[in-house]
């Protein structure tokens, strides 16, 4: 058995240690903590779009707010993406039933009528208690619930929160914002090197 003073310092180490596991395991939960179901049914970890800036919308097919929308983001996406910033489009049937179709066909009508190549998720809902864990987290840290189709959420780097728009509020209004988040990644990246 080692003397009582070895014990005190192995005790005393281990003690340390157990706070320090302790503490990163107390590490805040952000967006890219949170998986989804991608539109062709694969699980992703969000964990993917860590690093890069994210406008997170929940999309519908059959909306007045479709065809303004669509191609705001696509171009948002063609402009700024892939590398520094995405358009994560979550489909959701939840206010007007408005996105009714299949995943298969709600994917065939985003590429084929606006040449979406951001990243398209499944059909999920978005509010009350069966709403997607990321968009409950979404809603919780910004304060706002969507309550129609095409609530953005601008997503940091880091995954917290820091914009939530209505359907109303235009993505090019919104472009401010994003490009600025966009403008201080890539000139962090270009001091890292």
């Amino acid at each position: 058995m080692p003397p009582p003073r070895e014990q005190a310092m192995v005790a005393a180490a281990a003690a340390w240690l157990l706070l320090w596991a302790a503490a990163c395991a107390q590490r805040e939960q952000d967006f890219y903590d949170f998986k989804a179901v991608n539109i062709r049914g694969k699980l992703v970890s969000l964990e993917k779009y860590r690093g890069s800036v994210s406008l997170v919308v929940n999309v519908a097919s059959e909306c007045g707010f479709t065809d303004q929308h669509y191609r705001a983001l696509q171009q948002l996406q063609r402009d700024l993406g892939p590398h520094h910033f995405n358009v994560l489009a979550f489909p959701c049937n939840q206010f007007g039933q408005q996105e009714p179709d299949s995943n298969k066909e709600i994917e065939s009508f985003a590429r084929r009528t606006y040449s979406v190549s951001f990243p398209m998720f499944s059909k999920i809902a978005v509010t009350g208690t069966g709403a997607h864990p990321a968009f409950k987290y979404l809603a919780q840290t910004s304060g706002k619930e969507p309550t129609w189709n095409f609530w953005k959420y601008l997503v940091a780097p880091d995954g917290k929160v820091v914009g939530a728009w209505d359907p109303t509020v235009s993505v090019e209004e919104v472009r401010p914002q994003i490009t600025a988040l966009v403008r201080k990644l890539i000139l962090r990246k270009r001091e890292d090197l």
